[in-house]
Order: structure tokens, then sequence, then C-alpha cells
């Protein structure tokens, strides 16, 4: 193998849960991450509670989280505690407050003061003894943290995000995820912003495209406890898109054959002017009657879905094989592949 296609494999980008077959969480390879579920947010005198409190308390928030981390540990599934804490050698050696704009806010509100009351758990949201607490993270990445290694630890491949907030630590951290190969879900009313506007543009739109799918506490402890039970979609159930927006009634589902990819359709109706089509693959969680697949439904009318799918059609979604191609960029290829490039440097 040339060097070339060493480094293309080396970036290949992969999926964790790849070759799964349930469409609920498997517990023993879920996670439930709590992202910053403290006093500076959550409690009135924080220094972040002015910012919060609208979504937070229109949201339930903390009721919330608390349902989430309740069926998450009643079901043997672990959670991890993702908070912030800020020294003086934060601000005097790594100069953070220049860093960027929340970092900035952050220190000239006082907020996660290390040892503070404002940086400690909200009362309601106490780690267990045996529960893991990250290392703090310094600007809105939880990634960044040893996160990645307790997951590796955990054999997890399934991520279950909550806490605050969600424009900022909720979705770089959801991001990084998914691009590090997780399977990544949202709880959308456990997840508090400073406005509504940014808490509907990361729910509406961020998320559903980030992650497979964005839901309730409910449905996800709904999807805990029929783990394990039958999964088969069938006629009848309700498709829903990576956005918990309803798309339509399934009246057929077609099972993968020489053909080409099995599908789900769900007849014209008032929303759709024309049958839909969707890839079995689309699928990616089923509660109860309730079928979620990974594509928001605002984008449905943009897909190639108004007919089965086809062996063909398939093939050229693909796309290429590697020892097809010459050049990825059809012109060149990357600067960091090509041997001029690397003597130069």
């Amino acid at each position: 193998m040339s060097s070339s296609d060493e480094v293309r494999r080396s970036n290949r980008a992969t999926f964790l849960a790849k070759g799964r077959t349930d469409l609920s969480f498997p517990i023993d390879r879920t996670v439930l991450l709590v992202i910053d579920p403290v006093n500076d947010f959550l409690s009135e005198g924080g220094a972040g509670w002015e910012l919060v409190k609208g979504t937070v308390e229109k949201n339930d928030v903390i009721t919330n989280l608390q349902r989430a981390i309740e069926t998450a540990r009643s079901r043997g599934i672990p959670v991890l505690f993702g908070p912030m804490a800020y020294t003086k050698e934060d601000y005097e050696d790594e100069q953070l407050q220049q860093r960027s704009g929340i970092n900035r806010l952050m220190f000239e509100q006082k907020m996660f003061l290390a040892g503070t009351w404002g940086a400690d758990f909200h009362p309601a949201l106490q780690p267990r003894a045996e529960e893991i607490v990250l290392m703090p993270h310094k600007s809105v990445d939880v990634f960044e943290t040893d996160l990645p290694a307790h997951l590796k630890r955990l054999g997890a491949t399934h991520l279950i995000i909550a806490g605050m907030t969600a424009n900022l630590c909720c979705e770089s951290t959801g991001r990084h995820a998914m691009e590090a190969g997780y399977d990544v879900t949202f709880l959308s009313d456990a997840i508090g912003a400073a406005g509504l506007m940014a808490y509907e543009a990361s729910i509406r739109v961020n998320y559903p495209l980030i992650a497979n799918a964005v839901i309730t506490v409910d449905e996800f402890a709904a999807a805990l406890d029929q783990a394990g039970d039958s999964e088969l979609i069938g006629e009848g159930d309700t498709v829903y898109g990576s956005d918990d927006g309803e798309i339509g009634t399934i009246d057929q589902v077609v099972m993968d054959s020489e053909t080409g990819p099995g599908y789900l359709r769900v007849p014209r109706g008032l929303i759709f002017q024309e049958d839909t089509y969707i890839p079995l693959d689309a699928v990616v969680r089923r509660v109860g009657q309730r079928v979620f697949i990974n594509i928001p439904k605002m984008l449905i009318s943009q897909l190639p879905w108004s007919e089965p799918p086809s062996a063909a059609e398939q093939l050229i979604k693909l796309g290429p094989s590697e020892n097809e191609v010459d050049k990825l960029f059809r012109s060149r290829s990357p600067s960091s592949l090509r041997p001029s490039a690397r003597a130069s440097g």
C-alpha cells in the first residue's frame, strides 16, 4: 500500500455503530452525557441564570434532566457529567479570556470559577460517588476533555446529550462526537439556552443535521423500555424526521432485494404531494409505533425519494471505488498527499 493510500485510509470517515441491527439504544453501548448542570446556569443567583432562565423554565430543564438521569441509572446506562471550572492560571497564563466571545463573557461575568458555589452541581443534579465527572472543558467542546477516553473504555457507540447550553457546549460536543463516529441523540426538553432564538436554531435546524435524532426524555425512556423487543417496522407505523417532525404513516414495507434497497412507502397527503419512498437504512429508531429517520422533515421534499430506490441508482450514490480515483478533487489531490509538499515542509 502506498503512503498516500495509508493517509487516505487513516482519514476515512467511519461510523462506530456500523452493521447495527437494533432500532433502540443498545443498553451496553449507550452513555448519557449531562453538560454543565451547575448553579451558575440552573440556580437563581447563578452568574448565567438571567441569560438562560427563559428556556430553562419553559422547558422545565431541571426536572427533565433529573428524569433523564434517573432513566439512565435505572437501566444501567452510565451517566457522565461534563462541567466547566476556571482558575487564575487559565486567565493569567493561558489568557482564555482572549480566545473567543463566550470565553470573554464567562470571564467578565465570573462564571464557573473553580471551587465556588457557581461551579458546583445543582442540588437536584448531583453525581453519585461512582459516576464519572469529566475534566473541565475550557470552552464549548466537552469532546476536548477526557470524554473520548471514557467512551472508548466503556465501549460506547451511542451518545445521548443533555444540559447546557443548546447552541454552544451541547452543539459543539455533539458535532465533534458525530465526526468521531458516534451515534448522537439530543434530548430536546432537557436542554436550555441563552434565549429562545438560540434554542430553536439548535433544536430545529442544527441538531437534526448533525445527529441521528432529536427526541424528548419520554421518547428516550420508551426506546429503552422496548430494547430487546421485536423492532420490526410495520404498516401503520408513523414516520418522524430527525427533528421529531411527523412525516406520515407507512402503508408499505419492502425489504432489500436484488432489484434494489428496501424502503418504506409513505403515501401522499396534506404535506407531501407525492408518495415518499424512504430507504430502510435511513431508519435509526423505533419507539412504539413511531419510526425515526435521520433526516429532518423540512428536507424530505429535496431528496430523490419520489420513486422506489433501484440497485442502479444505489451504485451511483455509492460513488467510485478508491482504486478508480486518480486525484481526489479531480484536478489534484490534497497537498498532504503530494511528495513535493512533504519534502518542502
